[in-house]
């Protein structure tokens, strides 16, 4: 197969995408600015586009928010947030031209707990993950062809050969990263440039923010994913695990 170029490939129905047509792309938007990355994503994918936003910070909201008035900005709604990654997500819905989806389980807290016993996310903190996270991402995702994160390839090792645009084999579409290869300082220049909502708890010592009961501040020399599951053996969630 010839590989076309990235104009060529924005015309592709969404059947055609495949992990060789996303690999082609990547190999090209690899080293573009999250801008540029975010124009392609929305020149391609229109409103077949859907962004993910853990509300840890407020990028990806005003990166697409500003292109694609409307958009859908995916929230997990696991029912365990901190009270001021909620008040961020409030903040990024008055302040950008977004359409915020709160994505929920499909029981309450206090059903999963009648259902499996209370706080699972001390016992197994896998199923957990899986039935307030994953498995509702999963059933977003239904109906779009691309979805965007805010992952970055400096969060964990797991993270570290990241790519921009792959094909996303466990939901069957295309999966966008234009933050992958930024650091903090990106983060922080991006967020001081336009002026953006911050979530107050990453001042605080939390550079990685999950679920209340499994997030703790992380201390100074400390690895930025340390305070996640802090004495469990799990480092990942299981959104961007393949």
């Amino acid at each position: 197969m010839t590989v076309p170029g990235v104009a060529s490939l924005t015309l592709l129905n969404p059947t055609e995408w495949n992990a060789e047509t996303c690999a082609a792309v990547n190999a090209r938007l690899l080293t573009a600015s999250a801008e540029h990355i975010a124009d392609w994503a929305v020149a391609t994918f229109g409103r077949d586009l859907a962004v993910a936003s853990s509300m840890q910070d407020t990028i990806l909201p005003h990166l697409f928010g500003t292109r694609l008035e409307g958009v859908d900005v995916l929230f997990l709604e696991t029912g365990y947030h901190f009270p001021e990654t909620l008040a961020t997500r409030d903040a990024a819905a008055a302040s950008f031209p977004i359409t915020i989806v709160d994505v929920t389980p499909e029981r309450t807290v206090a059903e999963q707990d009648a259902e499996h016993g209370k706080d699972l996310f001390a016992r197994n903190p896998g199923l957990c993950c899986q039935l307030r996270k994953v498995d509702p991402l999963r059933r977003a995702l239904e109906g779009y062809s691309a979805w965007v994160t805010g992952a970055r390839r400096v969060d964990a090792a797991t993270r570290s050969e990241m790519p921009v645009v792959s094909w996303d084999a466990k939901h069957g579409l295309v999966k966008i990263n234009p933050l992958a290869l930024w650091d903090d300082a990106a983060v922080d220049a991006y967020e001081d440039r336009n002026g953006l909502p911050r979530n107050p708890l990453v001042a605080q010592g939390y550079p990685s923010i999950g679920c209340w009961p499994c997030t703790r501040q992380v201390a100074p020399g400390e690895d930025r994913r340390a305070g996640r599951w802090a004495g469990q053996d799990k480092t990942e969630c299981g959104i961007h695990v393949a």
